[in-house]
């Protein structure tokens, strides 16, 4: 899952998608969301779509990853009552709960499917689109998530 702002002017776009254990594509989804530019919403938010889809999928074990750890924190770590955006926290944290659900960081660069999506959602004005399957121009990138190459980090 990911989530992005550009601008100005501004523009937040979130997707996600899912995989199989062994990297086969699942399905997405990608979308705009007007007049945001709260990288911390786009990001949760694109985290609760990604689970609300895996429910519609009836998926009951499944390994969520985001390359922020402070968005990570929040949905992992005890609830909160001042948060600005508790309410959509305790959604996530009940759709976690409902399923043997786990929330963990990856680096950007294990992440560039959803980046590439969440910037296609950026330069849409579709608040939500399903991608049953991959778009084309998203194959070389899993094609590298499922050969698991490594990037070094200088």
């Amino acid at each position: 899952m990911d989530g992005s702002c550009l601008g100005p002017p501004l523009i937040a776009g979130f997707s996600g998608f899912l995989r199989n254990n062994t990297s086969f594509y699942l399905s997405g989804f990608s979308g705009y969301i007007f007049n945001c530019s709260d990288i911390i919403y786009v990001e949760i938010f694109a985290i609760y779509r990604g689970l609300l889809l895996a429910k519609e999928l009836d998926i009951m074990d499944l390994v969520c990853y985001s390359n922020y750890l402070y968005y990570i924190n929040l949905i992992n770590g005890p609830s909160l009552k001042f948060h600005v955006y508790v309410v959509l926290i305790q959604e996530l944290k009940k759709l976690k709960d409902q399923r043997n659900t786990t929330v963990c960081q990856t680096l950007r660069e294990g992440n560039q499917c959803a980046d590439f999506m969440a910037k296609l959602g950026d330069l849409s004005d579709i608040a939500l689109l399903r991608h049953a399957s991959p778009l084309e121009e998203l194959l070389n990138l899993l094609q590298n998530d499922a050969a698991e190459i490594y990037f070094l980090r200088l």
